[in-house]
């Protein structure tokens, strides 16, 4: 396994532990070598001070010209001076002026003494081995009449810079260590700390996932992420246990539905069959009665199980194929059929042209619904007015009406009125047409007719145009049809 596997690999606590540790280690050991290179450089350059404020010059040359070069000459540096001083000549000899050692002539001081170069700064060795800083300068001897150049060389040990450098190297790195072991600390303890609330949020989906209680909440304060995801969290949780509350009633209140049609019809099957074995039979008028109930509750049924699938798809999911759709066409279709169901009653219309985007079967089956409501609440010769303008479309029944504090339940779902529960229907009708509509982008809303009488006006708002969209050119070659053309969704 590669090492970034094996890093992979590593709970996250550790890594987080790990990375803080190193970047601490880096950050440190990067300082330590930074300031023991400045200290050193600092250091070269006092020796460098020292080295070239030495005044060795004159007071040598002084020497020299009063006692001559001689193997050692003494001089004002003795016990003075923790250097190494001599004098160069041009032939290659030298004078030891001060010091424990003598130094070996070099190239440089040769070419210093001859004149040829500057004053030089160098390493370099004493004659038993001692690394020293030499600095060598031209200077002028007075022998006799003339004037000779030479050069006097000044050395210090390196010792004065490599000791004090060895003692800050362990300091430094005996400070990288303390650090290093106090980052790693740190990073366990940022670590813990910062996922401490991870840990919560971890406990609170294993007890979910355990327990399945969506009442669960973690602790949010705070701006940060983690309390953002812990807010995002709670608002899972909450949306979930809304949505398994709204199940669980759905669930109640389909069973409550199915019950009263379940008990009536079992209760007509279990008449016939009785009569069946015992051989009494039921008169042919109360038999033909009978017969219509069971007809009626399998058709109640059946309704009811066509809205409850209907509600069950989610919101998100159409039905079918969206484009657009002539609605003045659908209102007139769902018009037909509600004529059918209503022949007693007085169906006016006025439709003007109005095409929206949406699914031509649920549209219709939204504006059937509204209108069964229309027909089953009216009067015998009432009168049904359907009117579509802009883009609303308008019910209006001449029915009892629906009480101002029912208005706001209507579109729930199961929701019946008290003066609608001896009618048939599901409670389910006005619920699929909220949806369908707001699936179009538009909104449904019932209320008082505008004139003050009596019934209750359905509107429905739908977003579209009064023209349909230009059709798309057709490819070179294809024939056009005669058809009316539905713009597919993109």
């Amino acid at each position: 396994m590669s090492p970034a596997a094996r890093f992979r690999a590593l709970p996250l606590r550790s890594r987080l532990a790990l990375l803080v540790t190193v970047a601490v280690a880096v950050a440190v050991a990067a300082v330590a070598v930074i300031s023991w290179f400045m200290v050193r450089t600092q250091l070269n350059d006092q020796l460098n001070s020292s080295l070239r404020s030495t005044n060795a010059r004159a007071q040598a040359s002084q020497t020299l010209n009063r006692l001559g070069c001689q193997e050692k000459v003494p001089g004002p540096f003795e016990n003075n001076l923790s250097a190494q001083v001599q004098i160069v000549l041009p032939a290659g000899g030298r004078c030891w002026v001060d010091g424990k050692n003598t130094l070996p002539v070099t190239a440089y001081d040769l070419e210093v003494a001859k004149g040829l170069r500057g004053a030089v700064m160098y390493d370099g060795k004493t004659t038993d081995g001692t690394p020293v800083r030499i600095y060598t300068q031209p200077v002028e001897l007075t022998s006799g009449p003339g004037v000779q150049n030479a050069a006097i060389s000044v050395a210090k040990p390196l010792s004065d810079i490599d000791k004090p450098l060895s003692t800050l190297a362990w300091v430094l790195v005996l400070v990288c260590g303390i650090g290093v072991v106090g980052a790693g600390a740190a990073g366990l303890w940022v670590a813990r700390t910062g996922l401490r609330p991870v840990d919560e949020l971890t406990g609170a989906v294993e007890h979910i996932a355990r327990t399945e209680d969506l009442t669960v909440r973690i602790p949010d304060e705070g701006d940060d992420e983690i309390a953002r995801l812990s807010r995002s969290f709670n608002s899972m949780t909450a949306a979930l246990a809304s949505s398994q509350e709204r199940q669980a009633q759905l669930i109640a209140d389909a069973g409550h539905e199915l019950r009263t049609p379940l008990t009536s019809l079992r209760t007509n099957i279990e008449l016939l069959a009785r009569s069946e074995q015992t051989g009494r039979a039921i008169p042919p008028e109360d038999r033909k009665e009978l017969l219509a109930s069971v007809k009626a509750q399998m058709t109640e049924l059946a309704s009811l199980i066509g809205d409850l699938q209907e509600l069950s798809r989610p919101d998100a999911a159409a039905p079918g194929p969206l484009g657009v759709v002539a609605l003045h066409e659908i209102a007139r279709t769902a018009l037909s059929r509600a004529r059918l169901r209503g022949p007693e009653l007085e169906f006016t219309s006025d439709l003007a042209p109005w095409y929206v985007r949406g699914e031509a079967a649920a549209l219709e089956r939204a504006v059937v619904n509204v209108l069964d409501n229309a027909v089953k609440f009216s009067p015998p010769g009432g009168e049904v007015a359907v009117v579509l303008r802009a883009g609303e479309l308008t019910v209006r029944d001449h029915g009892p009406g629906i009480p101002a504090d029912d208005l706001p339940h209507v579109f729930e779902r199961f929701w019946r009125s008290p003066s609608a529960r001896a009618l048939p229907g599901s409670g389910l009708g006005l619920s699929i047409v909220a949806r369908t509509v707001l699936r179009a982008g538009g909104t449904a809303e019932l209320r008082a007719p505008r004139d003050g009488g009596p019934g209750t006006e359905a509107v429905l708002r739908v977003p579209g145009a009064p023209t349909p969209p230009p059709s798309p050119a057709p490819a070179d070659g294809q024939e056009l049809s005669g058809q009316p053309s539905v713009v597919p969704d993109q």
